[in-house]
């Protein structure tokens, strides 16, 4: 059983528990160990986005990892996918990135890519774990030559903007495009703007200027609304939101509507099915993932799978069998013979040169797929809870969905990430779907605060 690791590696408010320099150390000495076992010297990435706390937890990492006698290579602000580029780049055993991606400043996280570009799977993080508990790694204190060092990697944003513009066409340019980008004053910042200007599109930059606290502050892929409506004030082509540690894309039409992740999904599929390079014709999508996409899908003679939510699930799910693009509604596609996790400036590239290919607007493309009403709320709780411990809220759930039938579907779960209930509710009629999704918050509420009333601790609880 993994307590430490969510869905998307260790996450937490930083310098508190588990986000603390201890167990940033210990787990730099748990990865490091591992890799020992191959009995060679090794080296590990350290990537990070833009918080102050970066700092903190880059250095604890990297002394955990050297006292173990492993090398680390130190890039500083990069995107989660370029952490993984560098990582099989440079032939390492393992990078790891800092950040909390979409989360506030003030929290930070842990997640860990293997040698091969991929992030761990569960039964590697549970192991990681069991030695931070264990006092295996006492044994292993290497010393005088054989502790490790640490080097920075000053090229490391031109190797990756390099990578990126590689996965543009050859024969296509940007030229005429008017781009309006939302780097979310996150690790984007220093490679996004000069990608979309080296291939030639006008860019009007927005949020990238970052200060260690603005971070995904009122801007980003969670907040597109300020990126939609410079594409209306500027008059531009397409607007680009990315997020904190850039792995997640949400676009905005030449009007300022906006484009998500299912819509993008469903634009690029047709794209890659028409040129026979989707693999088995399957896109793999999450449980969260609107139905409208499903039946676009079988309109284009392909099909849709689905998996957990989080975008480790889809690429598991890719790879175990043989699928080649897949993703999230919430913007993280994974276009598996180019990158092995989400990549948001690979994802706008590739939207964007099918725009190129079909000269059509976005609006226009994105009508390739109709949403069936669907209801998102989010519940903020005063502790991690557990779902199934709502007294008879199952129960109610499973009338409701009865109510449903085949036209619509009910998901509740827990955030891997933070302590939030995530209601959806889709179906045909959004008032009915819309009532529906505030009875399940309501009791969702009314329990979190009877527990707060009874003094009873936040439960533990992961997706």
């Amino acid at each position: 059983m993994r307590k430490l690791f969510g869905t998307d590696g260790i996450r937490g408010v930083a310098n508190t528990y588990p986000m603390t320099i201890e167990t940033a150390m210990q787990v730099g000495r748990a990865i490091a160990y591992i890799v020992k076992e191959k009995g060679q010297r090794h080296r590990i990435v350290i990537g990070k986005d833009t918080r102050v706390s970066g700092y903190m937890i880059e250095n604890a990492l990297a002394a955990g990892i050297c006292s173990m006698g492993v090398d680390v290579l130190l890039v500083g602000p990069l995107p989660t996918p370029g952490i993984a580029f560098i990582t099989t780049s440079m032939r390492a055993d393992a990078g790891v990135v800092i950040s909390a991606s979409h989360n506030p400043f003030q929290d930070n996280g842990i997640k860990i890519f293997s040698s091969d570009g991929f992030k761990l799977p569960d039964q590697v993080e549970a192991h990681i774990e069991e030695l931070m508990r264990s006092d295996r790694m006492a044994a292993l204190r290497p010393v005088a030559d054989e502790v490790g060092k640490a080097t920075r990697i000053d090229d490391a944003r031109g190797r990756y903007i390099v990578f990126l513009k590689n996965t543009f066409p050859k024969d296509y340019t940007l030229d005429g495009f008017h781009v309006v980008l939302d780097c979310a004053n996150g690790a984007t910042y220093g490679v996004a703007p000069w990608v979309f200007r080296e291939l030639g599109a006008q860019v009007t930059p927005l949020a990238i200027t970052p200060d260690g606290k603005n971070i995904n502050h009122q801007c980003g892929a969670l907040h597109p609304e300020l990126m939609a409506a410079k594409v209306r004030e500027v008059g531009a082509d397409i607007g680009l939101a990315l997020d904190g540690d850039g792995d997640r894309l949400i676009v905005a039409d030449e009007h300022g509507e906006i484009v998500d992740g299912d819509h993008i999904m469903a634009i690029c599929a047709q794209d890659l099915l028409r040129r026979r390079k989707l693999k088995k014709k399957t896109l793999v999508a999450t449980i969260m993932s609107n139905m409208g996409l499903e039946v676009a899908m079988e309109r284009m003679g392909g099909r849709m799978v689905r998996t957990g939510v989080g975008d480790r699930y889809v690429v598991e799910c890719m790879r175990r069998k043989g699928f080649s693009f897949g993703g999230e509604q919430s913007g993280h596609l994974v276009f598996l013979d180019h990158i092995t996790t989400g990549d948001g400036i690979l994802a706008a590239l590739q939207l964007l040169s099918v725009m190129e290919k079909h000269h059509k607007p976005l609006s226009e493309l994105s009508g390739i797929m109709e949403n069936f009403p669907q209801i998102l709320k989010n519940v903020r709780t005063a502790g991690k809870i557990k779902v199934d411990a709502i007294p008879g809220f199952q129960h109610r759930v499973g009338l409701l969905s009865d109510q449903l039938g085949d036209s619509g579907r009910i998901l509740v779960r827990a955030s891997g990430t933070e302590p939030v209930i995530r209601v959806m509710v889709e179906g045909q009629d959004e008032g009915i779907i819309s009532e529906m999704a505030d009875e399940l918050c309501d009791l969702v509420r009314r329990y979190d605060s009877s527990r707060g009333l009874t003094g009873e601790a936040g439960a533990p609880g992961q997706s």
